[in-house]
């Protein structure tokens, strides 16, 4: 279940941040974005249906099927781009897009905590994690684009860079609060279950400190350091900052994903 969710994420965070890019980068990016993002949804499925599907609920069943919905847009997508049947690729994206949140809200509901802060916490903090996982690893792309597109426009990096240090901040205020919210409320994921406070202040806590270390603190810096870069139009240094940044999201993220199932607190 870990894996499927930060492979489902990662890929759906990957289409929405292909929204905010320019054309200029070109169809060989969208078609190499898409293809990734296909392929991950792919490989996020299988390891869920190798699982036991049949004990998750009905609303987890629901997110299944908004998935493969945007799996099969995108898919779609990424054989059509820069070929053929032009005109249906924006409703491929609007199917994509909306499969994809309606996949992540559902997910949200299914494995949140009881009670409607803890849901709402859960379903925000799911798409905050796909916008950084997405954020992250398209400007990673979009910036080594730039070796086979020279002359792009260096405004292009800037932005999805910018878009990248929004989704961190969002992702830092969410985790902020959910931790805040579970600490407040002595929150523990089962009756015989410790509680939250408890869990980070044992050895097992040491999950939550790496979480906060490496996939928020982390990155916050090495995002604001890509930025500072991208601003003296460094494009090959930021790119480098974005592969390290792209490294610690993701160990961040997938830690998450762990913590959340341990202690069904969305850090």
């Amino acid at each position: 279940m870990v894996i499927f969710l930060f492979l489902t994420h990662l890929a759906l965070g990957i289409v929405f941040a292909l929204v905010f890019v320019s054309r200029e980068a070109g169809v060989k990016f969208f078609r190499f974005n898409a293809g990734l993002a296909a392929v991950l949804l792919v490989v996020g499925l299988a390891f869920l249906f190798r699982s036991r599907p049949s004990d998750l609920d009905a609303r987890f069943a629901s997110s299944i099927v908004a998935l493969l919905a945007s799996t099969a847009a995108v898919v779609i997508y990424w054989a059509t781009v820069g070929r053929v049947l032009a005109r249906i690729r924006p409703a491929l994206v609007g199917v994509a897009v909306v499969g994809g949140l309606l996949a992540i809200v559902l997910q949200g509901v299914s494995l949140a905590a009881a009670g409607a802060p803890m849901r709402a916490l859960t379903i925000v903090s799911f798409l905050s994690s796909a916008a950084l996982l997405g954020g992250a690893c398209t400007a990673m792309v979009l910036g080594h684009w730039y070796l086979i597109i020279p002359s792009m426009q260096v405004s292009h990096l800037q932005s999805i860079v910018k878009l990248h240090m929004i989704s961190m901040a969002i992702r830092v205020a969410v985790v902020g609060a959910a931790v805040a919210f579970a600490l407040a409320t002595s929150f523990r994921a089962a009756v015989s279950a410790p509680s939250f406070r408890h869990y980070i202040t044992s050895v097992g806590g040491i999950f939550f400190w790496q979480r906060v270390l490496f996939g928020l603190a982390g990155p916050a810096v090495l995002s604001y350091l890509t930025w500072e870069t991208a601003k003296i139009r460094s494009t090959q240094s930021a790119t480098g900052i974005l592969y390290v940044d792209f490294f610690t999201v993701v160990v961040g993220e997938v830690l998450a994903k762990y913590l959340l199932l341990a202690t069904r607190v969305p850090v």
